[in-house]
């Protein structure tokens, strides 16, 4: 019995030490490594949109015309961490951002290294890689399709409401963002309309969050000031409208904090 103590007590003296070092090695990893947030926000200019505010004619575009908003979702995609030597981490995946019934508002990204980035950014919509075949099932069921005539694939964004038109009647827009088509002509004309938003310089560290802003008055804004009572529904085989959307769609998000 006296033998068999000492030897014993060295066992468990070894097996607590074999797992302190292993949780230690296991700390190292994860310490290099931090787990981002991105929280989407939105407002018109400086006044915060969110499905509360829904329904009701109370913003104004730069047109003058008085509007609502009764559905706002939009897909982001791509979303890159770039370091100074120019060594990018991609996420894969993409991100239907849904106001309307707040959902996806926040998107979690784990094991993102520790460390300064000289850019963030994310492409609104698919690029041409992602964006065919309809593929995506949760999209397919989210009924966020483009029909086949407008050559497929998905929306990049949907946003509905109502405005005061001209002869003061109340009447309806739809301003849905995809890909540009001409049908017009024999065989369609395409022209990519998705584009990346660089949100800037980022010093990632742990448990980091990152709100991005999306001012929706820009949607009718800058470069080009919407009028709704001549650009309000069938836009999407507006070849021209999607290119003006895809302009004034640069100045709508911006990195509005870092925690």
């Amino acid at each position: 019995m006296k033998k068999i103590v000492p030897i014993f007590a060295i066992l468990i003296a070894l097996f607590f030490a074999c797992n302190g070092e292993d949780s230690t090695n296991l700390e190292n990893v994860n310490s290099s490594a931090s787990q981002v947030t991105l929280n989407f926000e939105h407002t018109w200019e400086e006044t915060p949109v969110t499905n509360a505010a829904f329904n009701t004619i109370q913003f104004t575009n730069a047109n003058g015309e008085a509007m609502s908003i009764t559905r706002l979702r939009y897909l982001i995609s791509n979303i890159t961490f770039t370091k100074a030597t120019g060594e990018r981490i991609v996420i894969d995946g993409y991100n239907l951002v849904d106001v309307t019934n707040t959902t996806n508002l926040e998107q979690i990204i784990s094991e993102v290294p520790h460390g300064n980035y000289t850019n963030v950014s994310f492409t609104f919509g698919f690029d041409n890689a992602a964006n065919y075949n309809n593929n995506y099932q949760d999209l397919n069921t989210a009924v966020w399709n483009v029909p086949d005539v407008l050559g497929g694939g998905y929306h990049y964004m949907q946003l509905e409401g109502k405005y005061i038109a001209d002869d003061a009647t109340e009447k309806g827009y739809v301003y849905h963002a995809i890909r540009a088509v001409d049908i017009t002509g024999d065989t369609p004309r395409f022209e990519d309309t998705f584009f990346t938003v660089n949100l800037g310089a980022v010093n990632i560290t742990k448990e980091t969050e990152l709100t991005v802003e999306m001012d929706v008055a820009e949607w009718f804004k800058t470069p080009n000031t919407w009028d709704l009572n001549e650009l309000d529904t069938m836009l999407m085989p507006n070849f021209n409208a999607q290119l003006l959307m895809y302009e004034n769609g640069q100045n709508v998000f911006r990195l509005k904090d870092i925690n």
